[in-house]
This record gives C-alpha cells, structure tokens and sequence, in this order.
C-alpha cells in the first residue's frame, strides 16, 4: 500500500482526472505556481482551498483530511517536548510496530469510553 502526503493525493486524484495544474489551479481560485507549491509539500492550503480542492477533484473533504498530518506532527512534538511520558508512549508505540489501524481503532475505542 503507497502512502501519500496530501501534495501527492491531490496530484495523483488530478492527474487521474486529466486535469492540468493550470485548470485546476483555475478552478479553484489559485496560481498554478501556489497549486504546485501544494502539491509538492512546500505551502499547506487553507481549510477553504482544501474544500475547494475536494470538490473540484470529486473527493469527499474529509477523506482528503486524511492525508494532512501537518498539525498532527507538530502536536506530536509539542507533546513529547511537554510531557516526556508522551514521547515514552509514542516511542512504545515505534518499538511495538503499532500499525496506524490499530492505534486509531484504540483511540477511537478510548473517545466512545469518554463519552459516555
């Protein structure tokens, strides 16, 4: 299974529909210099041009989401630079080859416990 960067989804999701950088880029209100900037991991849209990107391309916004990990990096080291038990858990969590379904399934199994 390939895992791809948001950039990389949206390429492979518009070469796939054959379109150009240049028309998509039209579409959604940006220059095709920023669209590249995008796809090649140099600039991050806005929660807007994400939207945008999503309907323009036939994805739904919130499958699209899931290949934006940006915030999610610098929490990770926001948290491990505060709390040195969360750098121990996500180091357990490398050492145990904890795959990315069993820890979203966790996480998700530990928010319906909260709820409740």
């Amino acid at each position: 299974m390939k895992t791809f960067t948001l950039g990389q989804k949206i390429r492979e999701l518009r070469e796939g529909k054959d379109l150009s950088l240049r028309d998509l880029a039209k579409t959604i209100e940006v220059s095709p210099a920023f669209l590249s900037d995008i796809e090649l991991g140099r600039r991050n849209p806005s929660d807007k041009k994400l939207s945008s990107i999503s309907r323009a391309l036939g994805i739904p916004l919130e499958e699209l989401r899931t290949y934006d990990i940006r915030t999610s990096m610098e929490d990770f080291k926001n948290l491990a630079l505060s709390d040195h038990k969360f750098g121990l858990a996500f180091r357990k969590v490398i050492d145990k080859k904890i795959s990315s379904e069993e820890l979203l399934k966790f996480v998700e199994k530990i928010s319906k416990i909260k709820k409740t």
